[in-house]
């Protein structure tokens, strides 16, 4: 545990590192899954490719601020825009959720060969066990580390606190969810899943704010049980998995809040060099950010990371483990009023309403700071709780409804055509 409101720490509160992934879909002008070969070098240091072909992935550099961070995806973003401009006239599919899709076949699993082809046999195997579909979800991930001299002036032991703050974003990491769903519509062929014809696009609104993070999102089969007590223990649990069949690999684990290390993301590496960050898997990406992420929404996660740094320590039993993952599930909903979150504790009340409350906390732990470095963004942050129109998905509910695919489009092409100005 540390605590920033300490005098000794308080100088380095706010320091940290920032890195940002951001998958998203390569499209046709028409607004189709593109079905060209991944337009970028195998050895790109900064583009790469997720489960599909045409699924193109950024990874930032670290950063000490988020806003850096956004501005590199940014500049990435439009580097990416214009290339496949003009070699494909492709565009980037500026939502968490797919755009119409014309079956199985039309997710195409990315190529691999050479020393890289167990690459390809991996996304064959989740094919079969999960289906194509649920592999065509896009978003950001959000990798965080304290600064060292943060770090420094707490003495922490590094893995005991990544460790720590990892358990407790088990435990709350649900409002992230709540505060940057932006994804509450699918075209009906997401859920009919025929093959064989083009299908006439047509919206659904399934009762979710984030698809991608509720019950029809990408989760394993299993809720995942974790040991939070060291880092060879956190590690032997996911082996454990392994073991037992219930994934085939550590990469499978499907959880919104994982510990990396430096360099190669191995268990060994974790076990041998010590945690480096931590990643959060849950923020939508944002439609009204051009497809990418509203740096505010960033510098919460460092709040909120911090605000779980200098909480007493969560008992994760089995109960809370699982009851965690159903909370996730359930801060995706759209109507907060109507989806409940359950404390360790065993109380239980609506989203909206434990959201409120989180956000008190938060906002008295930072009261004695500058009010642009925390109770800004908290500000920011409770508009969307206090005022559920202003929420990322009711705003795309309210333009991108009727038409999603139709409109989704036209913003593609737009952004597109901003990139080349």
């Amino acid at each position: 545990m540390i605590d920033v409101r300490l005098p000794e720490l308080r100088a380095h509160a706010f320091e940290g590192n920032f890195g940002l992934e951001r998958e998203a879909l390569r499209v046709t002008d028409e607004g189709r899954m593109a079905h060209t070969p991944h337009p970028f070098s195998a050895d790109h240091p900064r583009v790469v490719r997720d489960f599909c072909e045409n699924q193109t992935e950024i990874n930032t550099r670290v950063w000490p601020s988020a806003e850096e961070a956004v501005a590199e995806l940014e500049s990435l973003n439009a580097d990416i825009l214009r290339e496949i401009a003009a070699k494909n006239g492709e565009l980037l599919w500026p939502f968490s959720n797919p755009p119409p899709l014309e079956g199985e076949d039309d997710v195409i699993p990315a190529k691999f060969t050479g020393h890289r082809a167990g690459k390809s046999a991996y996304r064959d195997y989740l094919s079969s066990k999960y289906g194509r579909y649920l592999m065509t979800y896009c978003g950001i991930h959000v990798n965080f580390s304290f600064g060292e001299r943060l770090l420094a002036a707490s003495g922490a032991d590094r893995n005991a606190l990544y460790l720590h703050v990892a358990s407790e974003s088990v435990v709350w990491g649900w409002i992230v969810v709540a505060l940057t769903a932006a994804s509450p519509l699918v075209d009906v062929s997401f859920l009919s899943r025929e093959s064989g014809s083009r299908h006439v696009p047509s919206d659904v609104f399934t009762g979710f704010a984030s698809v991608r993070c509720g019950d029809l999102g990408y989760w394993n089969h299993f809720a995942p049980v974790n040991d939070y007590s060291g880092v060879k223990a956190y590690a032997d649990a996911i082996r454990g998995y392994v073991r037992r069949e219930l994934i085939a690999a550590p990469s499978e684990l499907y959880y919104p809040v994982r510990l990396k290390p430096r360099g190669a993301n191995r268990l060994e590496t974790l076990e041998e060099e010590g945690i480096d960050h931590l990643e959060l898997r849950c923020v939508d990406l944002n439609p009204f950010a051009d497809g990418l992420v509203d740096a505010r929404d960033i510098r919460f996660v460092q709040l909120f990371l911090l605000w779980c740094a200098a909480r007493p320590q969560a008992c994760l039993t089995e109960f809370v483990q699982v009851q965690a993952v159903r909370n996730f599930k359930n801060a995706a909903r759209y109507d907060l009023d109507l989806a409940n979150i359950t404390l360790p504790d065993g109380t239980s009340a609506s989203v909206r309403d434990t959201g409120l409350r989180l956000l008190d906390s938060m906002g008295r732990f930072f009261a004695d700071f500058p009010r642009e470095e925390a109770a800004d963004i908290i500000a920011f942050e409770r508009g969307k709780l206090e005022h559920p129109e202003s929420r990322y998905a009711a705003r795309v509910l309210e333009r991108f409804g009727g038409t999603f695919a139709e409109k989704g489009l036209a913003l593609a092409r737009k952004l597109t055509e901003d990139a080349n100005v």
